[in-house]
C-alpha cells in the first residue's frame, strides 16, 4: 500500500483529501513533522486561506520538501497548494512561494465575473501526464478561488477560462511535481480518479 503524507501546516481542508485518498487505496498521514516525508510514496500540499501566512506557515518544511522534490518523487498540490509551487504571489503584498514550477500568481481582473471563482468549470487538457490518465478533455471540475496561476504553456497541464485563461493544473519540468488549482477532492468521480492516478504514481 502507497504511503502518502498530507502536509499539516494550519491551513486546508484535510480530511476530505484524506478520505478521497483512502479511497483510492492509499494509506494516509496527516503530518506536522517534516521528517515523514522521508519514508513517504507521495507528499500532499492542501491548501485554502493567504498565500503569505501559508508560506510563514510551511517554513519547517522547506529543506524537506526541496529534498523530496530532486529524489524524484512526486508531489501534489492542491488549490493554495498549487499556488505554493509557484515562484511568488501578488496576494497580500509580493511574497516569494516554493519556485518549484515557475511562474507567479496573480489576482482575477474586475469584470462581470464574480470573485472568488466558486463552482464548477470545464477543464482544456493541454499535455499528456499520469496524472490524467482516463480523463476527458472537457471534464468538469470544482474550484474555489480569487487568485490564478500564470505560468508558460510548458508547465501548464491543464488550463481553464474564466474571463482570463490561467493554468487550472500546473508541472514542473521533471514531471513529478504537480499541481491543482481546483479541488480534485470535491469534483466527484473524476476527482477520484485523479487521486487514483496520482496514487498510481507514487
Amino acid at each position: 500500500m502507497k504511503k502518502i503524507v498530507i502536509i499539516d501546516y494550519g491551513l486546508g481542508n484535510l480530511r476530505s483529501v484524506q478520505k478521497g485518498l483512502e479511497h483510492a487505496g492509499a494509506e494516509v498521514t496527516i503530518s506536522k513533522d517534516p521528517a515523514d516525508l522521508e519514508s513517504a510514496d507521495g507528499v500532499i500540499l492542501p491548501g485554502v486561506g493567504a498565500f503569505s501566512d501559508a508560506m510563514k506557515n510551511i517554513v519547517p518544511f522547506l529543506d524537506s520538501i526541496h529534498c523530496y522534490v530532486e529524489s524524484g518523487k512526486p508531489v501534489l498540490g492542491i488549490c493554495l497548494g498549487q499556488q505554493m509551487l509557484m515562484s511568488h504571489s501578488v496576494e497580500g503584498g509580493f511574497t516569494d512561494g516554493l519556485d518549484l514550477v515557475p511562474g507567479k500568481v496573480e489576482r482575477f481582473p474586475h469584470s462581470e465575473l464574480k470573485v472568488p471563482h466558486m463552482g464548477w468549470n470545464r477543464l482544456t487538457i493541454e499535455q499528456d501526464h499520469p496524472f490524467y490518465k482516463d480523463i476527458e478533455d472537457g471534464a468538469f471540475v470544482y474550484f474555489v478561488h480569487s487568485y490564478y496561476v500564470d505560468t508558460d504553456d510548458s508547465h501548464t497541464l491543464a488550463s481553464c477560462d474564466y474571463g482570463v485563461k490561467f493554468a487550472a493544473s500546473v508541472v514542473n519540468s521533471q514531471g513529478n511535481v504537480i499541481g491543482t488549482q481546483f479541488h480534485p477532492e470535491k469534483s466527484g468521480d473524476i476527482g477520484l480518479k485523479m487521486l487514483k492516478n496520482f496514487v498510481d504514481m507514487c
